[in-house]
């Protein structure tokens, strides 16, 4: 079993994914902005941790990831302003991904979009722009590091119930459930066939775990 912190652990692909985590014997630290949403993290199961990422420094990320097996990015400015949208979903997970390196902590799952390419085709005056461009920015840090990592594309997220079935690699704009995204999360961190892959996915007919394993 393996210990295990979640960035963004107040998200709703947080949440789900939480429990599922705890329920396997992993023990989950869950790392959240506003401690108004520690009772809700620690119903799940999880150790909530206060600590903004957006501020924090190389040196202190190292030290809140010290002492894990295994980093997982939920985080996100969740739309907004450019400015923040950069400072989280590109620079953050970056110093978080060398926070990971630098405390040896070397599974790294990041969760993504299926769009997130150099050519992700997102106008640059469309308000999606920052985070197409974050967004690509920051998995292709994390695909040039030395880390074990994993990126998740997941497509459309929806709150439909979970039906444990994805596809790869979808046509359109791959609507998920959320908690399809999380059991994939919980799948890809059981299985090291996932290392150094993006995966991207959508809702289907194939169970999620033979589904990761390529």
């Amino acid at each position: 079993m393996a210990r295990v912190l979640i960035f963004g652990g107040h998200g709703k692909v947080a949440l789900l994914l939480e429990p599922m985590l705890v329920a396997q014997g992993h023990t989950v630290t869950a790392v959240i902005r506003d401690s108004a949403q520690e009772a809700e993290v620690a119903a799940t199961g999880a150790q909530p941790v206060v600590a903004d990422v957006e501020i924090l420094d190389l040196d202190q990320l190292t030290n809140l990831v010290a002492g894990n097996d295994v980093v997982v990015w939920s985080a996100g400015a969740g739309g907004g302003s450019p400015t923040r949208t950069y400072a989280v979903d590109r620079d953050a997970a970056v110093r978080s991904m060398d926070a990971a390196a630098a405390a040896g902590v070397l599974r790294y799952v990041m969760v993504s979009w299926i769009g997130s390419r150099a050519d992700h085709g997102v106008a640059r005056e469309s308000s999606f722009f920052a985070y197409a461009d974050a967004k690509w920015a920051a998995d292709a840090h994390l695909a040039q590091s030395a880390l074990d990592w994993t990126i998740l594309a997941p497509g459309t997220l929806t709150l439909d119930p979970p039906t444990g079935r994805i596809a790869l690699d979808p046509e359109g704009a791959g609507a998920v459930p959320r908690a399809d995204v999380a059991a994939a999360i919980a799948a890809t961190i059981a299985d090291d066939r996932t290392i150094g892959r993006t995966i991207r996915f959508g809702g289907g007919g194939e169970p999620i775990g033979h589904a990761i394993a390529g």
